[in-house]
């Protein structure tokens, strides 16, 4: 069945390419390698607004549908992940879109809408630049949608966010507030109306790790059940002398916070609950794999001296470092085929460390279940996010238009509009042939949740 399956994907890129009158084919270039077990298959195109901004996706496989929170739309863009093709906007003109810096020369990502973006069943979250929480039935209408806008008490943008397994218990996190916050709701899980209701505000004790400047993307560990939230530098008493501090690892149990505010110490073993210091890693994205391990996209954007990617284990708290990628924000295990994705921004072009920006490129990662490194694969500058369909095997990865068209936050280099055959930016699509005989023992160890596999931020 697949060689018939590429070719229908062959035909929506050639739709698609038509209508944009793009002066590449789409899936071509370095983006496109033929070499590589991860292929290109298609480019999906997003009508309206070129992409110059746009941050974290998910997929959720049992509704067959993708979601990317595209700023540059002010709206949550929709793929069907069965046909492979633009299905709708959703909130259109609800968020607060893109918003640049004072000299109108960047975007200014901490005010900027909508960021964040998880789904259970029928309901989808999504965060905001003017720090609300939105509230989206995806079984209504476009008009009737939004079901619920709730505040987060902040002024800037609620930026990554995961859910429980059942649906049930949702945390955001504020990443630019002084000092940034986590905010734990009671969610709708299946049930057909919305009652989300904030439970209580999280921080970090700022006597034991003063300064910390921002805490990003959780995930839910169903063995543990635990949230473990990735922050990208962890103050230290006294500082980190003329060197950048670590980042840190916030493990958080639902079951034990106290309302309707809470303060998170120092991590305890006894309780697997606090705040713990990472070595040589500064995480932006957080998920979790096989034998309950938690992948962490460490990148120089945080620490100028990490060169590496970071998988640490749940329970014991072991750790080891992938060798040849970093720089990652968003991050997603796939547990249909066994591997992780990343979003990998600030990956290195030459040997690391790579701390500056002309050092650096973009990639899509792509690691093994056991932590191994199987190849990079060149995607346009400033990609960040990556998700995956799992019932499908299909990984989507967002390219910017280029900086030509769009201006600031563009992609610099030509390799965005290879892979989109256009210059308004396009949502690539990547598929990996599964050795099912291979991978079925592996596929014990994993947890039978299709929403397992998260995310991260930029």
């Amino acid at each position: 069945m697949l060689p018939l399956r590429s070719s229908a994907y062959a035909l929506v890129g050639a739709a698609s390419l038509g209508i944009s009158g793009a002066a590449f084919a789409a899936c071509t270039g370095p983006g496109a390698p033929t070499n590589t077990e991860t292929k290109c298959l298609t480019a999906v195109q997003i009508p309206g607004a070129a992409l110059r901004s746009y941050d974290i996706s998910w997929v959720n496989p049992h509704r067959a549908e993708y979601y990317l929170a595209d700023r540059s739309n002010a709206a949550i863009d929709i793929i069907d992940t069965r046909t492979l093709t633009f299905k709708r906007f959703l909130g259109k003109g609800l968020f607060v879109g893109v918003k640049l810096n004072a000299a109108g020369t960047a975007v200014n990502n901490d005010i900027s809408g909508p960021d964040g973006v998880v789904t259970h069943g029928r309901w989808l979250y999504a965060g905001d630049g003017d720090s609300t929480l939105k509230v989206f039935d995806l079984d209504a209408s476009n008009s009737s949608a939004l079901k619920q806008t709730i505040s987060t008490g902040g002024s800037t943008r609620v930026d990554e966010m995961a859910l429980t397994t059942d649906g049930e218990l949702l945390l955001t996190v504020n990443n630019a507030e002084e000092p940034p916050y986590a905010n734990l709701f009671a969610a709708n899980g299946d049930r057909n109306h919305s009652s989300v209701v904030m439970l209580t505000k999280i921080t970090i004790d700022p006597a034991a790790f003063p300064g910390t400047p921002a805490i990003e993307q959780p995930t839910w560990d169903p063995k543990t059940r635990r949230f473990y939230v990735s922050v990208p530098i962890l103050g230290k008493p006294g500082g980190c002398g003329t060197a950048t501090c670590d980042g840190g690892l916030m493990v958080i149990d639902p079951a034990t916070v106290t309302r309707p505010a809470m303060v998170l110490g120092a991590f305890n073993p006894a309780t697997n609950t606090g705040v713990l210091a990472l070595s040589n890693c500064g995480p932006n994205g957080a998920t979790v794999g096989p034998h309950d391990n938690l992948l962490l996209g460490c990148t120089p954007a945080n620490n100028p001296t990490n060169d590496s990617t970071l998988v640490i284990n749940a329970t014991t708290k072991h750790f080891s470092h992938v060798n040849g990628i970093v720089g990652s924000d968003e991050v997603w295990f796939n547990k249909g085929d066994g591997r992780y994705y990343t979003g990998s921004n600030r990956n290195c072009k030459t040997t690391a460390p790579c701390p500056t920006a002309a050092q650096q490129a973009a990639v899509l990662g792509v690691i093994d279940g056991t932590s191994v490194l199987i190849e990079t694969i060149p995607q346009s500058s400033g990609s960040h996010s990556v998700a995956a369909d799992s019932n499908r095997n299909l990984i989507f990865v967002p390219q910017s238009a280029p900086v030509r068209v769009v201006g600031a936050g563009g992609d610099t280099t030509d390799v965005g509009e290879r892979i989109c055959g256009s210059t308004n930016g396009c949502v690539a699509v990547y598929s990996h042939s599964v050795d099912r005989d291979r991978d079925r023992d592996r596929d014990r160890d994993r947890d039978d949740d299709d929403d397992r596999g998260e995310h991260h931020n930029h």
